[in-house]
Order: structure tokens, then sequence, then C-alpha cells
């Protein structure tokens, strides 16, 4: 991941729906969600869930697949976590165990 990529993924998540829809992708992986129970759930108007929905795939971190006449929304983990990775790489000036909190942190919940 570089700099840009790295801003377009922060940037999207920098807003509070569009935070709210990747939490939520995320508690739903791997089945996903439709983009009209998305919006349903989050209580936003489906046109504005679908502003928001592709900002996010833009970003990289979520992807859509059509079923039907449904479209299924998933959080990209490889998107996550090529961020995570990118945010963290240079972490600790190369002193491994000033990351091992973070790094148990992220353990149990992956």
């Amino acid at each position: 991941m570089d700099n840009d990529s790295a801003i377009a993924a922060l940037g999207a998540l920098a807003q509070g729906t569009r935070l709210e829809v990747f939490r939520l992708l995320v508690r739903h992986e791997p089945d996903g969600m439709a983009a009209g129970e998305i919006a349903r759930q989050l209580d936003v108007p489906q046109n504005t869930m679908s502003a928001h929905l592709g900002i996010l795939a833009r970003a990289g971190i979520v992807r859509s697949e059509r079923h039907s006449r449904s479209i299924i929304y998933r959080a990209d983990l490889d998107g996550l976590r090529a961020l995570t990775l990118f945010l963290v790489k240079d972490c600790c000036a190369g002193s491994p165990e000033l990351c091992a909190p973070l790094l148990a942190e992220l353990t149990p919940c992956c």
C-alpha cells in the first residue's frame, strides 16, 4: 500500500456513517450484507447508503458482488490488512517488543 491508498482508505473511514458501515460489514464476514439491509440497520436512506458504499469501495476497503437482484457488500479484509500493515510496518524503530501489546490486542479478534 502506498500513501495515496492509505489516505483514501482513512478518508473514507473518517465519516461516521461510513465507519459504522465498515464495522457492520466486518461483523458480518464472511457472508456480507445486501445494500438495502445495511441501510435499514443503520437507518440511512438507500440512495445515501449507495453513495457511502461507493466511497468505501473506491477506497479499497469494501467489495461488492451481485447476487440476483441484490448487491452483497463485504468488508475487504485484504484491504484492511494492507492498511493496518502500512500503518504499523515501521513500528517501534526495530524494537518488536514495543509492539507486543498491539499484537496481543489484535490476536484474539483475528
